[in-house]
């Protein structure tokens, strides 16, 4: 394995923010206001910064919008965390320019989701993922959401893949299956990298051996996200412990309706965005923005002048 991928699996561990992208009212991508999210997280002590993930609505960009994203992010991160910009698309060759460009731009491994509408069977998977790897010479970690993909990334498939592609070098599970996630491990390797992205399977997969999460709820609330992880490499687990309870009434409100709607609703609440998301997707309903202003108002996000969206 090249020492590249060996240095990936021993650095991209920890907190990986899957930012939202901001845009204007009418729609344009806001690339100040992402600046301004990036240098938030990390003066909250994110371990990584991701974009153009489900949190950034990539799929109502055009290429050149992603692009154009993942320039401005990784000019404006520089050294000073990892970047693992998402790169996968419905369409392989979208996925292989987008991927290259990662590449290209010194990200530090790019984040390849499972095609989704066209649910593709097992070995065509294994065949997309193969082709995306040989074609690149960046860490890939593969991206299982069977919720938003309808089709479930198995276990022998993806244990094929790490065999076959030293590149490939982890995957972002939001599977709420945990005995999937057990033997991810089991089959490919416990030096695998397995990232969480289920807000409540957060702290349990540090417990079998997770590198960390990637969870949208990092996006309201990088601090307590990131401190978690800090305090299970420390092994105070009753700090992380605790954490992981102190964020769960969070992450639920985060999650009344499609992500990343109720996260942008947040942010601007908090002032950090304007809370536009591109058609077809919409803010959630009144009754849930105001489940959100109460929670913010709990957790001291917010103050309770703080007036309706």
């Amino acid at each position: 394995m090249k020492r590249k991928y060996i240095e990936a699996k021993e650095r991209l561990r920890g907190s990986i923010a899957p930012l939202v992208t901001p845009f204007r009212s009418n729609y344009a991508i806001d690339l100040k206001k992402q600046s301004e999210l990036i240098e938030f997280q990390i003066e909250n002590g994110t371990h990584a910064i991701s974009v153009t993930g489900t949190s950034g609505e990539p799929s109502s960009m055009t290429v050149e919008e992603r692009i154009t994203v993942m320039e401005n992010a990784m000019k404006t991160i520089g050294s000073r965390v990892p970047f693992i910009p998402g790169t996968g698309s419905v369409n392989q060759d979208e996925t292989l320019v987008l991927t290259k460009a990662a590449e290209e731009m010194g990200a530090d491994a790019a984040m390849v989701i499972v095609p989704y509408y066209n649910k593709p069977n097992q070995q065509a998977l294994y065949n997309h993922f193969k082709t995306v790897a040989d074609r690149v010479d960046i860490p890939i970690i593969v991206y299982n959401i069977p919720g938003r993909t309808g089709v479930n990334l198995e276990v022998s498939t993806l244990s094929r893949l790490a065999e076959d592609c030293p590149n490939i070098i982890g995957v972002k599970e939001s599977n709420k299956d945990f005995e999937h996630v057990n033997r991810v491990l089991l089959y490919c390797g416990r030096d695998f990298l397995l990232y969480s992205g289920i807000e409540l399977l957060c702290y349990p997969m540090l417990a079998i051996g997770g590198a960390g999460s990637i969870s949208a709820t990092a996006n309201v609330e990088p601090k307590k996200v990131a401190e978690m992880h800090n305090a299970w490499e420390e092994g105070d687990m009753e700090t992380a412990r605790n954490l992981h309870f102190e964020l769960m009434k969070l992450n639920d409100v985060l999650f009344k309706d499609t992500n990343p709607s109720p996260v942008k609703v947040a942010l601007a609440m908090m002032g950090k965005i304007e809370p536009i998301l591109r058609p077809p997707m919409g803010l959630p309903s009144k009754e849930i923005i105001k489940e959100i202003r109460e929670t913010l108002i709990e957790y001291g996000k917010i103050g309770k002048e703080h007036s309706n969206l």
